[in-house]
């Protein structure tokens, strides 16, 4: 169980570090029984203008409010690593001071900014025709598809006209469900 003293202390450690503070594994989970505890305490109280129960109050919100300094400096730090890991990799320290929740986070970011970068060095490399589109008429119904981004599109009507990756339009006109408008 933590106490306020052990929130106020993470954030202060947070906010004067440059590095991503350790936390205990079960911080969240900890914090979440705290506020219930807190809250509880408050509602037991009949007189809710008594001393103490404006202290638990205020403690309630001060500790709301550090939780969240705490996680917004946390995922700040987390949005610098990714550009830092990006370029030279990540320390494992930095990695291991991450939260679950955090590393989960961490690598997702990392693999759409390793799409972004293989797309960009495409660009680069005069594949831009690759995201070209088309106008095409569709000649039948067409039930919704996945396209080459891994975005839904469709469902189309027969006589519908789309806006599409040529890639899709190759595939549609070689089935006969779709012609090209030409421009």
């Amino acid at each position: 169980m933590i106490t306020y003293s052990d929130i106020y202390d993470a954030t202060r450690k947070e906010k004067y570090s440059e590095q991503l503070q350790e936390l205990p594994k079960n911080f969240i989970y900890d914090f979440s029984e705290y506020m219930k505890e807190k809250k509880e305490m408050f509602s037991k109280e009949e007189d809710s203008f008594s001393d103490s129960n404006i202290k638990t109050k205020k403690q309630l919100e001060n500790a709301l409010t550090l939780f969240k300094e705490l996680m917004l400096r946390r995922r700040k730090k987390i949005l610098n690593l990714i550009l830092v890991a990006s370029e030279i990799g990540i320390s494992k320290r930095d990695f291991d001071n991450m939260l679950d929740f955090e590393k989960e986070l961490f690598e997702d970011l990392m693999k759409c900014l390793e799409k972004s970068d293989r797309n960009f060095i495409e660009l680069l490399n005069g594949k831009a025709d690759t995201f070209k589109n088309e106008m095409v008429s569709f000649k039948t119904d067409v039930e919704e598809f996945i396209g080459p981004d891994g975005e839904k599109l469709g469902g189309f009507k027969k006589g519908q006209i789309a806006n599409l990756p040529s890639q899709i339009v190759e595939i549609l006109v070689e089935d006969g469900k779709a012609e090209r408008i030409e421009q």
